[in-house]
């Protein structure tokens, strides 16, 4: 089992960012994902989640109306449209699997965002 960030980067306050999950070694359509992110000195905090079909969504209050959640299973890929971004999105965030991913969810090592003028 394998899923692989990409993506983050460095970006001004109000910017936007798209990060990509792709994923390997499970049957990627058969299950829902989700984001989490991590930030310096806090606990993971969960950002959003995406059903195995790619219908159902939700997100937490703190990204809701600016992240947009997707995924193309045929590409066993996940992304995650970020807009409006501000310092508090100032994170390590990772994909994993499952709706709402548990410490033992297979998870991927991250990407960082970092939001700074």
């Amino acid at each position: 089992v394998q899923l692989v960030e990409s993506g983050g980067g460095n970006v001004q306050p109000g910017g936007s960012l798209r990060l990509s999950c792709v994923v390997s070694g499970f049957s990627f359509s058969s299950w829902d994902m989700a984001w989490v992110r991590q930030a310096p000195g806090k606990g993971p905090e969960w950002v959003s989640f995406i059903g195995y079909g790619g219908v159902a969504t939700g997100y937490a209050d703190s990204v809701k109306g600016r992240f947009i959640i997707s995924r193309d299973n045929a590409k066993s890929t996940m992304y995650l449209q970020m807009n409006r971004l501000t310092a508090e999105d100032t994170a390590l965030y990772y994909c994993a699997r499952g709706r709402f991913p548990s410490a033992a969810s297979p998870k991927g090592r991250g990407t960082q965002v970092t939001v700074s003028s």
